[in-house]
């Protein structure tokens, strides 16, 4: 879809990026929200969500805030993430990534293989999350749960919300690495340079 500017293209539109945002939101609250009751040391993030008690309380509340948003962003990308063979020979190529030789490059589409599977990563950790969120959370539902399973769960919740965050951590750097890639989730909108060099099958789609 073009962008009334002729040098530009929209690639997300506002209700996608509204989407995104309140995904983002909800990732730092309970990342914040989670170190805090992870461990003593790290207690004093709990201040910056009105202390210990308000920290358990709405860390559930967000958690569930995050999976909703997350869900309808996955169901609204979940068609441009699919693997094909120019995203395993995009793999396969990642000395070509790292220099950024990206004419030396199979044409990539509107994500590359990196940013699908770091997708369906994010999508394993929060229906994890999710999951054992619900046995752990003790003013609703993990009175139905032996002990056991709550340890377990307890568990898996730690170590599934450690991948995220360094999933999150990549995303990011990776948005920063790429120049234009964070303005695109600000403005909605990329450059034909833009476009035409880092996703150049997605460009040629787009201005069909």
């Amino acid at each position: 879809m073009k962008q009334t500017d002729p040098n530009l293209i929209v690639r997300y539109t506002p209700n996608e990026r509204t989407n995104h945002w309140i995904t983002a939101i909800s990732f730092v609250l309970l990342a914040i929200s989670g170190l805090a009751m992870f461990h003593p040391s790290m207690f004093w993030l709990s201040a910056l969500l009105g202390g210990g008690q308000w920290t358990r309380i709405l860390h559930p509340f967000i958690g569930v805030v995050m999976f909703v948003s997350f869900l309808v962003l996955a169901l609204r990308f979940w068609h441009h993430n699919y693997l094909d063979e120019s995203d395993y020979q995009w793999l396969r190529q990642m000395n070509d990534v790292l220099a950024n030789r990206e004419d030396k490059l199979p044409a990539i589409g509107r994500y590359n293989a990196g940013q699908k599977l770091l997708f369906f990563v994010m999508v394993a950790c929060l229906l994890l999350l999710l999951a054992s969120g619900i046995v752990i959370w003790r003013r609703y539902f993990s009175f139905y749960f032996p002990i056991e399973v709550i340890r377990l769960a307890a568990v898996v919740h730690a170590v599934s919300a450690f991948v995220l965050i360094i999933g999150i951590v990549v995303h990011v750097y990776a948005a920063l690495w790429v120049k234009g890639s964070l303005g695109a989730m600000v403005r909605g909108t990329v450059t034909l340079g833009w476009a035409r060099k880092h996703h150049p099958r997605w460009f040629r789609e787009s201005i069909k």
